[in-house]
């Protein structure tokens, strides 16, 4: 069985907001199909419990910071952080809340992004934007959605809203995906990473968003399932389709 051996080069450990080259990646030999699957087929497919911080250093370079709320500048976010959630939930409670044009709650997600990044903006101590690749490109998709900056120390948080319904805070349906790619890659600095849960009631088109838990993801743990998967154009390439036929009827 060939091996695929990754090494990380080049990383320089900072402190604060500096911001470190991301690890290089070396590929010496390519797996073969058959290892990949006998590997899949054994189990070897699946690692459980990977420290979520060691998979940020790893892959982007940037340590993940614990928020401590006993130390003053910490305590000040989240103080801000909590601020500009109660202003987002008393609005997105109103009859003319805009998420009640949504059918689906996981398109209401982006709102709450919207929202936040108005209000964290507001609260005079941060500052909140969407984050951006290393080559200054505007990436909304994956993880993280919002960066907060805190003015006086400069300090940087990744914030990630979520939308949860009541009563299933202990679902084990998946809810969590971070994919490291260095082309899209958004975390460029050491930071705090958190993660803010929305409770809504599940009354849909007409939600009540009810709580929110602020997540502190230094000890979180992700698990890597392996799969192999493909996409529409994958499917329907023109020399691998056999036959096509028609209903008579003109699409909508």
């Amino acid at each position: 069985m060939r091996v695929i051996l990754l090494s990380l080069v080049g990383v320089i450990f900072l402190t604060g907001c500096d911001r470190r080259p991301p690890p290089q990646v070396i590929i010496e030999s390519e797996p073969s199909v058959d290892s990949l699957v006998t590997t899949v087929l054994n189990g070897g497919g699946t690692f459980r419990d990977v420290e979520f911080s060691n998979l940020i250093e790893t892959s982007t370079g940037n340590q993940v910071l614990p928020m401590n709320p006993e130390e003053p500048i910490d305590a000040e976010i989240m103080n801000g952080i909590e601020e500009a959630m109660g202003r987002v939930l008393e609005a997105f409670n109103r009859d003319d809340s805009p998420t009640r044009s949504e059918k689906r709650i996981n398109e209401a997600s982006a709102y709450f992004e919207e929202a936040l990044l108005k209000e964290i903006s507001a609260v005079p101590e941060l500052e909140c934007d969407y984050p951006r690749t290393s080559e200054g490109n505007l990436q909304r998709a994956g993880y993280p959605d919002l960066i907060i900056r805190h003015g006086e120390s400069g300090r940087v948080i990744y914030l990630d809203p979520k939308l949860v319904a009541d009563g299933s805070m202990d679902s084990s349906l998946r809810t969590f995906y971070f994919t490291p790619r260095t082309e899209t890659n958004k975390v460029l600095y050491d930071a705090h990473h958190l993660l803010i849960g929305i409770e809504h009631d599940g009354n849909t088109g007409n939600w009540k968003f009810l709580r929110w838990h602020l997540v502190d993801l230094t000890r979180f743990k992700v698990t890597l399932k392996a799969e192999f998967q493909a996409n529409n154009k994958d499917i329907y390439r023109p020399e691998l389709i056999l036959q096509s036929g028609e209903s008579g009827l003109e699409a909508p």
